[in-house]
Formats: C-alpha cells, structure tokens, sequence
C-alpha cells in the first residue's frame, strides 16, 4: 500500500511540475507590439559634405604611410551601398525575407522586412532570433551561421532567404 502511494504523489508531483513550466519568463516585445530586428555594421568613413572622406579610427595616423601607399597605385573610392531583398522562404509559420544591404562587396546592414508575426508567440521568438541571426550574418558576412535554439523554423527560413539575397548580391 505504501508503494502505491509514493507512486501517485510523484506521478502527481511530476505533473504539476510539468504543467507548471513556463517556457519564457521575460517579455521583450515593445508595448505597440513592434519588434526591433537588424543589425549593422560600424562604419569607419563619413563623409565631409565637400565630397572628401575622412578616414575612422581603423586608418593609420597621418605622416605615416601605410602598405597601400607604397605601391603607387591611387585607393578606389568606395562604391554605393546596394540593397538587395531576398525571395519570402515559406516556413512552417509563414514567410520570412531577407534584405541585405552590400558595400565594397562587404554586408552592412541585415533587415527582416517580413516575418511570421501573428501571435505573442512568434512575437517572442523573432524579437530574440533575428537581431542574433542578423548580427552573425554581419560578423561571418556569409550564409553559413549556426541557427538560433527554439527558433528553428525561422532560422531555416531566414538562412534560405539570406542565402538568396547573397546569390543576387554576387556575394
């Protein structure tokens, strides 16, 4: 009799406690229910609004010469930043689109522009996925990224339409 006793209170212990997990304990979702999603990449140039750029923190001090200049040859000038939107990549929860904005053959910025957003769920998820995936895609500056946990779907979708946007891009 003891024995089937100790059984049920754990079998019901178990069960509150699984009833009882709450899969997320933080909300970041704004309150207009708008989620932030992007990442770009530091710039190191700006321009002087006399046509002329100066140089960031990653050139080397004036008076010095750097590798480049030994050789003779002028530095091209930077090339317009071009934005290029990937196809929609249907997943599980709808479709998720990529666009990628390229500059001297290097991604600057990463945007989600559509993205399953029907429920405080998918709110929840993409709000934490995207600026990760994002923030990867600038860092690795390739399709080849590890896919957020519990995001899954998303990640896949987000990966087939980055890699599409990077075939465009000739990337």
């Amino acid at each position: 009799m003891k024995r089937i006793s100790y059984a049920v209170m754990s079998t019901l212990t178990a069960l509150v406690l699984l009833l009882g997990y709450r899969t997320s304990t933080s909300s970041s979702t704004t309150s207009s229910g708008m989620v932030a999603i992007g990442a770009s990449a530091p710039t190191t140039a700006s321009s002087t609004g006399s046509g002329q750029t100066t140089s960031g923190a990653g050139s080397p001090p004036t008076g010095r010469s750097s590798p480049s200049s030994t050789t003779g040859s002028i530095p091209s000038a930077p090339t317009a930043a071009k934005t290029v939107t990937g196809t929609a990549a249907q997943t599980r929860y709808g479709p998720v689109q990529v666009q990628i904005t390229v500059q001297d053959e290097k991604i600057t910025n990463v945007s989600v522009v559509e993205y399953p957003n029907n429920n405080g769920r998918d709110q929840e998820i993409n709000s934490s996925a995207f600026p990760i995936l994002a923030s990867e895609t600038v860092k690795t500056q390739t399709a080849k990224i590890d896919m957020v946990s519990g995001a899954t779907y998303t990640s896949q979708g987000y990966l087939t339409s980055l890699q599409s946007a990077l075939d465009q891009a000739g990337l």
